[in-house]
């Protein structure tokens, strides 16, 4: 249970600064991990826990955008809020877009980033419990036959079994053991829940 409580990841190579948020994030009850530099929090374990990331925009070796698309490309990425005292419109409309969840300049008010802590961490759940639904919903359709998932298909596109079963040569009969056999496999209490399972791997699928 201990794994699953939210931690946010601090990265400021001012002491003083880091210091203050590691206070600040901790007084509201949430485990916090300071770091000085990107190489040290890459260099570090992180827990598999919903969480976030508080990074200084400006760092030593590499800048918080650079840094952020790093954290893509490791297979890391944890919602990022940028905080900076050199903050600009342009650096800021670039963090966003890059997906950062807010851009703060010091001097902030400290619920400001309270507030972007918990929206983060909120983002980073739903997109752990996303993960766990599509892979779980794969291991479900890799238990299907092929001539399931084919008649899955007919079925998710609203085709009755008479059409169904004059589409692929079967009889009628058959056609609705498969199609129970895929709602049992799939787990799906309902036609338009079996839609929904469908969706979600199709969208899955096209973003992988």
């Amino acid at each position: 249970m201990n794994e699953l409580r939210p931690i946010v990841y601090v990265i400021d190579d001012d002491p003083s600064m880091r210091a203050a948020l590691e206070d600040l994030v901790g007084s509201i009850g949430l485990q916090v991990r300071g770091f000085a530099s990107p190489q040290e929090f890459l260099e570090s374990k992180q827990a598999d826990s919903p969480g976030c990331l508080v990074l200084d925009i400006r760092l030593p070796g590499m800048s918080g955008l650079s840094f952020q698309k790093e954290l893509v490309k490791a297979g890391l990425p944890l919602p990022v809020i940028f905080i900076t005292g050199h903050g600009d419109i342009p650096m800021s409309v670039r963090a966003m877009k890059a997906g950062a969840v807010d851009f703060l300049t010091k001097p902030f008010h400290d619920q400001d980033l309270l507030d972007a802590i918990h929206a983060a961490i909120e983002r980073d759940r739903d997109k752990r419990r996303e993960t766990l639904l599509i892979t779980e919903l794969r291991k479900r359709y890799e238990t299907l036959t092929e001539r399931e998932r084919h008649i899955m298909g007919f079925v998710v596109a609203g085709r009755p079994n008479k059409q169904i079963a004059a589409e692929l040569d079967l009889s009628e009969m058959t056609v609705k053991v498969h199609r129970g056999q895929v709602m049992r496999k799939m787990k799906a209490r309902s036609l338009p829940e079996l839609v929904r399972m469908s969706d979600t791997l199709s969208a899955a699928l096209q973003a992988s």
